[in-house]
């Protein structure tokens, strides 16, 4: 099996990707969103797939959770249950876009990298790393309040974005994702169990921040996405419903991004050494 991470275009037609100006055009933010993003730290409702997009990322989604895959080897991490309590679930992972043509593919998803690139301001924009976050029905469990920022300071400067699509329609019942609108302005704040006590973050906060603590529920139809920025405390509560929450992150940064340590970035990749630019086999240009 090849490792799809020596591909930096995308291999199947699942994704057209625009060859003039005028064909990215449709794809445009307008000059409130943006707005909105800045000044919230988020930006929802944007649709990413449409129904056969999203049926060929849910087949490729239940062949790559298979532990017994013959690329298995190829995943950074890979949690069936992310969470300490055997009785909520968190499957968990990087790295499926190296195994999977459609999810290696949905990175070049012109709706996804026009949107990245303008919320980046307009920048040239690099892929960092990609998440599944899958919570079944019945016993799915958290993932705990958090800025993304907080687990990546080994790259800098801060100029990083996140994507969080679903595969499934995403409620309050089924463990959608939450933002605190405006905590991106509050800085950064240390860094709590991603899949331990939902309420973690609350040792790390000022009192004034306890106050500004305001979840809003970010629901959303099957295919849309929402971005937020690095610094956003965001996360989402346990799955009791009877349908699961499947849904995937991609997460970018703008180019000319650098390398903070001399460990590695992500496992398996090759160390890129502290003040070195993030780029190569694992970190393409998408724009």
């Amino acid at each position: 099996m090849q490792d799809l991470s020596l591909i930096h275009k995308p291999i199947t037609g699942l994704f057209p990707y625009p060859k003039t100006q005028e064909e990215w055009e449709p794809y445009r933010l307008s000059q409130e969103q943006v707005d909105f993003f800045h000044e919230q730290g988020y930006l929802s409702g944007i649709k990413l797939l449409d129904e056969n997009q999203i049926e060929i990322l849910k087949k490729e989604l239940d062949e790559v959770a298979d532990p017994k895959h013959p690329s298995h080897h190829l995943f950074h991490e890979f949690h069936s249950n992310e969470s300490d309590d055997p009785n909520t679930v968190l499957f968990h992972s990087l790295g499926h876009w190296r195994i999977s043509k459609a999810f290696h593919d949905v990175i070049w998803n012109p709706a996804f990298v026009m949107a990245a690139s303008q919320l980046l301001g307009n920048q040239k924009v690099r892929f960092w790393h990609d998440q599944l976050f899958c919570k079944p029905a019945h016993h799915g469990g958290v993932v705990a309040w958090h800025q993304d920022y907080s687990y990546w300071t080994r790259t800098i400067k801060m100029q990083h974005l996140t994507c969080w699509c679903g595969l499934d329609d995403a409620t309050t019942e089924n463990g959608c994702l939450y933002y605190i609108p405006g905590s991106h302005k509050w800085g950064l704040l240390e860094k709590p169990a991603l899949a331990g006590k939902m309420d973690g973050l609350m040792e790390f906060m000022t009192e004034e921040q306890k106050a500004a603590f305001k979840p809003v529920a970010i629901e959303l139809k099957a295919g849309y996405g929402t971005f937020h920025h690095p610094l956003m405390v965001h996360g989402s509560y346990e799955n009791r419903s009877p349908r699961s929450r499947r849904a995937f992150v991609l997460n970018v940064f703008a180019d000319g991004t650098i390398s903070n340590t001399d460990d590695e970035l992500l496992k398996g990749v090759p160390i890129i050494e502290k003040g070195h630019k993030m780029e190569g086999q694992f970190f393409p240009l998408l724009n």
